[in-house]
């Protein structure tokens, strides 16, 4: 088995990516010592008795001790918090990286707080599930998916191909990418996703009780595949939302007009346009089919 790319990984957050990353670097031998830090108890108890970090703590500013890799697997939202526990706590030429779906909100709340001498790279592996909790993850979640390390400018080179080569080792393809740039296309690709996902069933579960009970005992797969979105985690998902505000909400006017213009297509009999829409939906389908990523 290959050197580990770390001698010592701290994992702050046990739910699914974390607790997949755990399985993953023991797995592939990425870390040479897994440390799992969560704030739940229940938690903690439970990676005991999974085996899947050689320690557990309940407390981020010990858990980071000696670590040449910490990273966050909390909600975006918990992120500035937990910095603040651990910052005196790095050592000198850490890395300090997250997997968080927002990167520019990162970088404004733990930036300022990482210590001169730590690495802080950004990271964003495009993987997961609708299941949540240290039971959910599996360390072949991030084969074949991509991962996208997200550096704000002058970070380290050595640190940022390190994170990388984490990744590699996952299984993961690695991207670098600007972090408004990452933001924006997440928005698109993930988070308009979901919006649209809870706000469908939102409806569905607003619909008079007869029409709800049949749309649950009719439902088709295009609505079993939304209510697979919705069942995902909510505080992920709001902190997700909160802090991608103007990315979402730019996609989401996007998105609107387009609806909208599907809708006149539909009142006036615009066989043509209609026909489009379905046909670039099919060659987009087609695409990821191609890339490996459907």
């Amino acid at each position: 088995m290959p050197d580990p790319v770390f001698q010592r990984l701290t994992l702050i957050g046990l739910g699914l990516i974390g607790s997949s990353v755990a399985r993953a670097a023991r797995d592939s031998g990425a870390a040479a010592e897994i440390i799992a830090c969560d704030a739940s108890a229940e938690v903690l108890a439970r990676v005991t008795d999974l085996g899947i970090a050689d320690r557990v703590e309940d407390d981020p500013a010990r858990a980071v001790l000696g670590a040449d890799c910490v990273m966050l697997c909390a909600p975006v939202g918990a992120l500035a918090e937990i910095a603040a526990t651990i910052a005196l706590n790095l050592a000198p030429g850490a890395v300090l990286t997250d997997v968080g779906s927002t990167k520019l909100s990162v970088i404004r709340d733990v930036g300022p707080l990482v210590p001169a001498g730590v690495h802080f790279v950004p990271g964003h592996p495009l993987a997961g599930t609708e299941f949540s909790g240290p039971d959910a993850g599996f360390s072949t979640l991030f084969e074949g998916r991509w991962t996208l390390v997200v550096p704000p400018a002058g970070t380290n080179a050595q640190a940022v191909d390190k994170v990388a080569a984490l990744w590699r080792r996952f299984g993961a393809m690695v991207e670098v990418m600007e972090p408004a740039h990452h933001d924006r296309v997440l928005a698109m690709v993930s988070h308009l996703p979901h919006l649209i996902a809870f706000t469908i069933c939102g409806t569905a579960d607003d619909l008079e009780d007869e029409s709800r009970r049949e749309v649950l005992q009719f439902a088709a797969s295009g609505f079993r595949d939304f209510t697979r979105i919705a069942a995902s985690d909510p505080t992920m998902w709001r902190d997700i939302f909160l802090n991608n505000r103007e990315a979402l909400l730019e996609m989401l006017a996007r998105f609107t007009e387009d609806a909208q213009a599907m809708a006149r297509a539909i009142r006036w009999g615009d066989a043509a346009y209609i026909e489009d829409k379905v046909m670039r939906g099919r060659k987009i389908r087609r695409s990821l089919i191609d890339l490996n990523q459907a």
